[in-house]
C-alpha cells in the first residue's frame, strides 16, 4: 500500500511539474509594451524621479534594507536596479567580501549603477543586462533577490521567476515589494499601470517554486513580503 501511494504521489508530482514547465515554455507577455520607456532611458531624469523625498521606498530605504536581513559576505541581486538606490545600500551592507548584481533591462541604468558605485568607492557591484524573460543571472549565484516596484514590469513573470529560482542558492530568499492595488482605493495611476494585486503576484511567485515566509508592515503604499526557494 505504501509503495503504491509513493508511486501515485510521484506521478502526480511529475505531472504537476510537467504542466508548470509547459506553461512557462508557452508563456506570452502579460503586459506588452510596459517596458518601452526603459529601452533608452534618460538616467538623470529617473534619478530625480526615483531618488527623491516623497517616494515611499526612498523615504523608507533604511528600514527596507534592514528588513532584508542582508549580512556581510552575502551575494545579492537587485532585480530592476534602476538608478541603483538599493544596489549601493546593499553593497555597503555586504562589504568587500560580498557582491551585488545590479540587474536591469536598460543598459543605461546598468552602466550608471556600476559607475556611480565605483565613484562611491563600492567595487563589489556587478552589472547584468536582463532580457525580457530572464534576469540572465548565473545559476546558484546569489543568496537574496530583491525586487522593488519591479515585478509588475515583468512581461513574462513565470519565465523571469524561473530564472531567479535557478540563480538562487539553496535556502535563498526573494524580497518582493510592489504597489498595493485595490479596486476603489488605489489611485487611477496604479490601477492602470499595475496589472494585478498582491494576491495574484504572490500566487505567481509560489508557482515558480517559492514559499512565502513572512510579510512586514513597513510601508503604506507598497507591501513587503519574503519568499524562500523550495527545492524540487
Amino acid at each position: 500500500m505504501q509503495v503504491r501511494y509513493s508511486i501515485r504521489l510521484g506521478l502526480v508530482t511529475a505531472v504537476a511539474l510537467s504542466y508548470v514547465a509547459t506553461a512557462v515554455a508557452q508563456e506570452k507577455s502579460v503586459n506588452p509594451g510596459i517596458n518601452d520607456s526603459f529601452q533608452a532611458p534618460n538616467v538623470s531624469s529617473f534619478v530625480e524621479r526615483f531618488e527623491k523625498e516623497g517616494r515611499e521606498v526612498y523615504d523608507r530605504r533604511e528600514a527596507i534594507v534592514a528588513a532584508c536581513e542582508v549580512k556581510p559576505g552575502m551575494l545579492i541581486a537587485d532585480v530592476g536596479a534602476g538608478t541603483g538606490l538599493f544596489t549601493r545600500l546593499f553593497a555597503e551592507q555586504v562589504g568587500p567580501e560580498g557582491r551585488v548584481y545590479a540587474v536591469d533591462i536598460a543598459r543605461n541604468f546598468v552602466d550608471h549603477v556600476r559607475d556611480s558605485s565605483r565613484a562611491a568607492g563600492l567595487n563589489n557591484v556587478i552589472g547584468v543586462v536582463a532580457s525580457g524573460d530572464s534576469t540572465n543571472l548565473p545559476p546558484n549565484s546569489v543568496d537574496v533577490v530583491f525586487i522593488c516596484d519591479t515585478y509588475h514590469h515583468f512581461e513574462f513573470p513565470h519565465k523571469t521567476m524561473s530564472s531567479i529560482h535557478r540563480a538562487l542558492r539553496p535556502g535563498g530568499t526573494v524580497v518582493l515589494i510592489d504597489f498595493e492595488r485595490v479596486e476603489g482605493e488605489s489611485s487611477d495611476w496604479i490601477l492602470g499601470h499595475v496589472r494585478a494585486g498582491q494576491e495574484v503576484f504572490e500566487k505567481e511567485v509560489a508557482e515558480a517554486g517559492f514559499e512565502k515566509i513572512d510579510e512586514r508592515d513597513l510601508l503604506k503604499d507598497n507591501y513587503f513580503t519574503r519568499f524562500k526557494k523550495v527545492m524540487p
